[in-house]
């Protein structure tokens, strides 16, 4: 029987056990094969979208997925709240609160999240900040959890690229399913420290390994899923020339993937860049998995609304 969850909001996978993880994966994997079971699940209740950065996936997965489960989703951009203005997080989190019964974020400062989590009464949702992608990471795990048959214990995952948001939430969620992870970037594009030092008590805790490294063959050597992301993200558009001297080499093509496993699987959170960080005969190979990863944000993320809006009612 599943017990409920005792969380307001879903921030970080560090702040959930490996057994609501598994609760959270175990709900997705039941809507994505039954939705008709749930599409009263939300009826009535509404989710404010507030989005500081534009996302296809983002936007997309979360109205649809408010549609599905008989809610209704509101989009908020920059241009459409008061945040944009100096209005005080405080206050746009309290007013929203007597509005909708949930609010998702996808904003530059992992603190804008944060502030809103605290001040809000309603349950926030991480869906991207500069420091993690925890919906993104969620749903990779989830992908890989579908192909290898609903146990990934002892498996491991090699992320090759920017120690950025998306490695940040990787090494938050493998310690969590009894995963291996490893970083790979170049030497001045390390994960944070912090977030490092987290995963790492978690990777303790949970008897896996923590590998961080600037070799790309030590990471992906005997790895179970091999990842890798843009090399400039959202927001960093003016460093771009200098990122694409400074990871000139970092591909992932034919022969990094020949490092893992004969089954590896290949992930990309997309969008992506045929040539840069991923070669095209790897990202559009049968090895790859990178459509399901964009279907389960779908899936994964209404099994995160459904644990924290259940049950609530104006």
């Amino acid at each position: 029987m599943r017990r409920d969850m005792r969380h307001k909001d879903f921030i970080e996978i560090h702040d959930y056990s490996a057994d609501e993880v598994m609760q959270i994966f175990e709900i997705a994997r039941d809507m994505k094969a039954d939705p008709e079971k749930f599409t009263t699940a939300l009826q009535g209740q509404t989710l404010a979208m507030i989005f500081e950065k534009s996302s296809t996936r983002t936007r997309v997965s979360f109205e649809v997925g408010m549609f599905q489960l008989g809610g209704h989703a509101l989009f908020l951009s920059s241009r459409d709240i008061q945040l944009g203005r100096g209005e005080p997080i405080y206050d746009t989190a309290k007013v929203l609160s007597r509005y909708v019964d949930g609010i998702m974020a996808r904003t530059f400062a992992h603190k804008t999240v944060t502030d809103l989590a605290e001040y809000a009464s309603v349950p926030v949702i991480n869906g991207l900040t500069d420091l993690s992608h925890p919906c993104q990471s969620m749903t990779d795990y989830f992908t890989a959890w579908e192909k290898f048959g609903h146990d990934l214990k002892g498996r491991k995952l090699a992320y090759i690229g920017d120690g950025n948001n998306m490695a940040h939430s990787l090494m938050f969620g493998g310690p969590k399913l009894g995963m291996d992870v490893a970083i790979a970037t170049p030497p001045a594009y390390a994960p944070d420290p912090s977030v490092v030092a987290k995963a790492q008590a978690d990777a303790d805790h949970a008897g896996t390994k923590m590998i961080i490294t600037t070799s790309i063959d030590e990471a992906v050597r005997n790895a179970d899923i091999v990842e890798t992301d843009v090399w400039a993200s959202m927001g960093q558009e003016a460093e771009a020339a200098k990122r694409q001297k400074d990871f000139e080499g970092w591909i992932v093509n034919e022969r990094v993937m020949s490092l893992a496993k004969k089954e590896a699987i290949f992930m990309h959170c997309l969008p992506a860049h045929r040539g840069e960080e991923v070669a095209a005969e790897v990202i559009d190979s049968p090895c790859s998995v990178i459509y399901d990863e964009a279907e389960n944000r779908l899936h994964v993320q209404k099994a995160i609304m459904y644990v924290l809006m259940k049950g609530r009612r104006k």
